[in-house]
């Protein structure tokens, strides 16, 4: 009998009858938008994601189907969703299943972008850190808080990936490769979990309340004590399911702590539920005079009911990230024959390879990165760039995948997919600031770290000298002094903060790729620009060639063109398109000195090409005589010379950026320091500064020259310095400066160092990031501030017998939705400040 021929079960029999409900391989609901499938029995089977796409395909690939045949129960757990056989290959070590989440960063290390279940507070992220720092081979983990993901980097020849998820998993949480359909699909059941726990206590509560309300109305001698007994009962019975259900994740972190031997924020509050139970049940069964089931149940549900609300908010705030996960479509339309054939096919985006064509429909999605070959219109790009207004593109034009074809049908030539595509490295650079600490963030750890030791001795102090004043309250005492200062809003006032500014900034085309950015370019009270590409729009042209020799000027464009062929800097750019379509000469040895320019070998003869003075050094060359009147109409000099001495000079032309004046007028206004930094020649450096009333410019500068100007200004420290430049020759000046903020629109994002890349290239956005930014800062002192404020005058009142522990618990819940409700506002603050900034 085949395999095919094979019997299957009653249960994939019933997984068939789903299949385009269900995942074949896990059995959780398939979103709507997704596409994935893997043939298993000769059938295509409908996947929810990419990992149990990856998961079944191995388990096929293996050898292992008879897992699928035999088994009789759809899996619990996606853990529990691989055979054992599968398990004992490694399967998340194999090269094939990390294609999708890991990346290489050297020759042996590896870095792996995870998604965490079951992180609830900033102690379960300093938890996992440092329990997965402390593995031989790990180099690097960095947890958000908010979003709950984790950049993890470590040495293949000493750990492998299988032996870190199993290292994580041993301390409680779950590790998953990262992808945006499974960070949806674990944050929905997050929210169903949360609901329903929140359900159990808000029934549970309004239950025993209903029975407690007749005791505390009742006069003496009212209610006979068996009464009474009988509601203490039936208020057990009601309580069980709200301690045993709803509080149980408090419980099974704060034992997990303790086993550790760590303090986490909820070990107060499962101390405090806990004691209170504890001492309610004892009362009942021992006919004691006090039970607490009412404050148990009403503190569980609103406790509860705000982290659910927190959640929620916490979501809405990370979703605008996530969205460029899920920018690509699964599916696209490529045409075999072209440009003989026009009849095309549905082929997975995964499939393609640089050199297809593809047919891109009006209002579909453009997969990939290419060029338009064929067809007129329009492209939306606001996901990548934050600019609202279509793009149009034509024949040789390019187009970015994540964007939206508007208008017409195009035909796109395939250059760029996956990994390599401008979107992927957008979204590799969010992730990375995402996951970066800074150091305003670090400190609220620690902070919080320290609170709950202290919070727990002063508990128990103020336990102690209740129960010698005051033996009846002792005990709901303690526990409102447990809940009412857990610090839940200290650990929360900075992480959400920075994810909504982050999300909002990459909405407005500024894309925060370092942790620190956003704290940094608040402070900066000094910025420095540079020219070529950045305050002007890097679109040099050629104005006039001066001849020094016997080479005509036409052959000198040629001669230039060919040695530029290999830089990305726009002065190359410049003469390459001066020279048109002429024919270039074939150069050798070719290599580029940066910031000064290039050379080569060409037709026999070594030739330079670039700064004046750098080519009249290595060429062993006095200045030509003609530089000077040459230079004296302005624009950027460019030599050329040879063994036998100079060719001859070439003049570019750029033009400023229409928005430079604003940037710069504006940045003055607000009483900042202004320097423009530029390997141009003094005079034209100074001429651009005279238009934007730039007092501090320095030019013939290369860039160690740029970097030593920076470190100049760092001298004073009171001055925070950010570099504005092109991100092509700047890296040196770039990493010097405090924050640096790159140009992005033709600059290689992949390999871009800036903390800042602004990728619809306008200073209006930079306008705006700023104001943004200073708004970011001043919300995470206001929460900070809060939350400082509220634990200061909490604590005190609760120890002063004065907060019952059901107003501990409404107190902490809304003070930790407050601090995230605060940091939503920076959502808002978009359209008001581009309003500001373009007046």
């Amino acid at each position: 009998m085949t395999p095919v021929e094979q019997p299957v079960s009653a249960t994939a029999a019933a997984a068939d009858a789903a299949a385009d409900r269900d995942c074949y391989h896990c059995g959780l609901p398939i979103p709507p938008e997704t596409r994935h499938y893997v043939r298993i029995d000769g059938r295509e089977r409908r996947m929810c994601c990419v990992g149990c796409e990856a998961v079944a395909q191995s388990i096929v690939d293996n050898g292992l189907v008879d897992y699928y045949r035999h088994r009789d129960a759809m899996p619990e757990t996606r853990r529990e969703a691989m055979p054992v056989e599968l398990q004992e290959l490694g399967l998340f070590d194999h090269p094939d299943f990390q294609k999708s989440f890991v990346r290489p960063v050297g020759e042996h290390e590896r870095e792996a972008a995870l998604i965490l279940e079951g992180i609830t507070c900033a102690a379960c992220v300093w938890l996992n850190e440092n329990h997965v720092a402390r593995l031989s081979g790990v180099s690097a983990i960095e947890i958000n808080y908010a979003t709950r993901r984790a950049r993890v980097r470590w040495d293949e020849r000493r750990i492998k990936l299988s032996d870190i998820l199993a290292a994580i998993q041993a301390i409680g949480y779950r590790a998953y490769p990262y992808d945006a359909e499974r960070s949806e699909q674990l944050a929905h059941r997050e929210r169903r979990s949360m609901l329903w726990r929140v359900f159990v206590a808000g029934f549970g509560m309004m239950q025993v309340m209903m029975y407690a309300f007749p005791v505390y109305v009742a006069g003496e001698g009212d209610m006979t004590w068996d009464i009474e007994q009988l509601l203490r009962w039936a208020s057990l019975l009601l309580t069980l399911p709200v301690v045993l259900y709803s509080a149980a994740p408090f419980f099974q972190r704060a034992w997990r702590d303790l086993r550790l031997r760590r303090l986490g924020m909820d070990v107060p509050v499962a101390l405090g539920v806990g004691s209170a139970f504890a001492a309610s049940l004892w009362a009942t069964l021992t006919d004691g005079p006090e039970v607490y089931f009412d404050s148990v149940t009403m503190f569980v549900f609103f406790l509860l009911g705000g982290r659910y609300l927190e959640m929620i908010a916490r979501q809405k705030a990370v979703r605008g990230v996530e969205e460029l996960g899920k920018a690509l479509p699964s599916f696209a339309e490529r045409i075999a024959g072209w440009p003989g054939e026009s009849a095309g096919e549905r082929v997975p985006t995964s499939q393609l390879v640089a050199g297809d064509v593809l047919r891109v429909r009006p209002g579909e999605v453009i997969p990939v990165d290419g060029l338009v070959v064929e067809g007129r219109g329009e492209a939306n790009e606001a996901l990548l760039t934050g600019e609202s207004m279509p793009v149009p593109k034509a024949v040789g034009d390019r187009v970015t995948g994540g964007s939206i074809n508007v208008s017409s049908p195009l035909l796109v030539r395939v250059e760029q997919v996956g990994d390599a595509t401008r979107l992927a490295a957008i979204r590799r650079l969010m992730e990375r600031a995402a996951t970066e600490k800074p150091r305003i963030a670090s400190l609220s750890d620690r902070i919080a770290a320290y609170f709950i030791v202290t919070l727990l001795v002063l508990a128990a102090g103020t336990g102690v000298a209740w129960y010698l004043i005051d033996p009846a309250r002792a005990l709901w005492v303690f526990v409102s002094v447990l809940v009412v200062a857990c610090p839940c809003a200290l650990s929360l006032a900075t992480p959400t903060a920075l994810t909504v500014a982050t999300d909002t900034l990459a909405r407005m085309g500024v894309l925060v790729t370092r942790g620190h950015a956003i704290e940094t370019l608040a402070r900066a009270n000094r910025f420095v620009f540079d020219k070529t590409g950045t305050l002007t729009l890097g679109k040099m042209r050629v104005e006039e060639v001066c001849a020094l020799g016997s080479v005509d000027a036409d052959r000198l464009v040629v001669l230039a063109a060919a040695i530029e062929q290999g830089s990305a800097h726009p002065v190359a750019a410049g003469l390459r398109a001066a020279a048109g379509e002429a024919a270039l000469p074939a150069v050798a040895e070719l290599a580029a000195e940066t910031g000064q320019g290039m050379h080569g070998v060409v037709e026999g003869e070594r030739l330079w090409i670039g700064r004046p003075g750098w080519v009249a050094g290595v060429a062993g060359l006095a200045a030509p005589a003609a530089l000077a009147g040459f230079a004296a109409p302005g624009g950027t000099v460019i030599a050329l010379a040879g063994r036998g001495g100079w060719l001859g000079l070439f003049r570019l032309g750029d033009s400023l950026r229409a928005d430079a004046p604003m940037i710069t007028r504006r940045l003055a206004a607000e009483g900042a320091a202004l320097g423009l930094l530029s390997g141009d020649a003094q005079p034209v450096v100074d001429a651009v500064a005279a238009r934007l009333g730039i007092h501090d410019a320095r030019g013939g500068l290369d860039p160690q020259g740029k970097q030593q100007a920076i470190v100049d200004m760092q001298r004073d420290d009171r001055a925070v310095v950010a570099m504005i430049g092109d991100g092509v020759n700047d890296a040196p000046v770039l990493a010097q400066a405090h924050v640096s903020v790159a140009m992005g629109g033709g600059t290689d994002l992949a390999r871009n160092q800036a903390d800042i890349v602004l990728l619809n290239e306008r200073f209006v956005s930079l306008a705006d990031g700023i104001v943004l930014a200073r708004r970011t800062l001043r919300i995470i002192r206001q929460n900070l501030w809060w939350s400082f404020a509220y634990n200061f005058t909490s604590v005190p009142l609760a120890m002063a017998g004065l907060v019952t522990p059901w107003m501990a618990g409404i107190g902490m819940a809304a003070s930790s939705l407050l601090v995230v409700l605060n940091a939503m506002r920076l959502q808002r603050a978009t359209r008001t400040e581009r309003a500001g900034a373009e007046n």
